[in-house]
């Protein structure tokens, strides 16, 4: 029985990593054929020449310049985000006067662009790091303790009511029942705060910056050179790749406790 279940956990294995390759091999003829098409080879270009211009500027050592700037803006700017929306979500969810308080300014603000507060920004930090991490940050904050907040309000009141019963305080129910039960909506609020993060910093580079992967998406895209603007786009993509696999391995390790359904 063991041997049957490996087996069939490697043939899906298997089949998942040949689909992965077939998805990947199909996006590249997509963009061979785009490249080569008279209506659409102006803003595409080929493989070939996304490579080229990769080897170009990683020879010259830009890209990784680039690359390091733009993580290090938007890792500060989410986990600022992150970090202080978590007790600002717990403290709407748990009392009532400080949500009353807060919730419909969060409610009012988030639905405002986060790049509508450039100037603002400037104006009071400057032009330097700092503006692109204070833009991120809010943007990251915003997103994230919405998330939460929902989330820990769907935490099932029966389990409330349970630990209650059993004599447990309000202390004890937040840090044994509410805590735990919001790990998930935690999760799913970082891999959120990552994606917001990596599209805000993309918008905010391109306002002005002197390195970063939305600088040289702009430089290039003023010169034409559509290969180092794909190639751009692509390693932006990658990185949210990235991202999103940092946050399931987390979800493996910290909520495996829960019941998964697996297709």
């Amino acid at each position: 029985m063991n041997e049957k279940k490996m087996q069939k956990k490697g043939e899906g294995f298997l089949s998942g990593r040949i689909w992965v390759l077939i998805s990947f091999l199909l996006a590249l003829l997509l963009l061979q054929l785009l490249s080569v098409l008279p209506s659409t080879s102006i803003v595409f270009s080929s493989p070939v020449q996304i490579v080229e211009s990769f080897i170009s500027r990683a020879q010259d050592g830009t890209i990784w310049t680039n690359i390091g700037m733009s993580m290090f803006r938007a890792i500060c700017g989410f986990l600022l985000g992150f970090v202080i929306a978590i007790p600002v979500a717990f403290l709407m969810s748990w009392y009532k006067v400080f949500r009353n308080l807060v919730e419909p300014w969060i409610q009012f603000v988030r639905n405002i662009p986060p790049l509508a507060y450039i100037p603002l920004v400037i104006a009071g930090v400057g032009v330097g790091e700092s503006a692109k991490v204070v833009v991120i940050f809010v943007a990251t904050f915003l997103v994230n303790v919405i998330t939460i907040y929902q989330g820990i309000r769907d935490v099932d009141v029966t389990l409330i009511k349970a630990a209650r019963v059993l004599g447990a305080n309000d202390r004890a129910i937040f840090i044994k029942v509410i805590i735990p039960a919001s790990v998930p909506f935690l999760l799913v609020g970082m891999r959120l705060g990552l994606s917001t993060a990596l599209t805000t910093l993309i918008a905010a580079e391109m306002t002005g910056a002197s390195s970063g992967l939305g600088m040289m998406i702009t430089a290039a895209g003023e010169y034409y050179d559509m290969s180092t603007v794909v190639m751009g786009i692509i390693i932006i993509g990658i990185i949210g790749l990235i991202f999103e696999q940092i946050v399931k391995f987390l979800e493996r390790k910290l909520t495996s406790w829960q019941e998964t359904q697996t297709t």
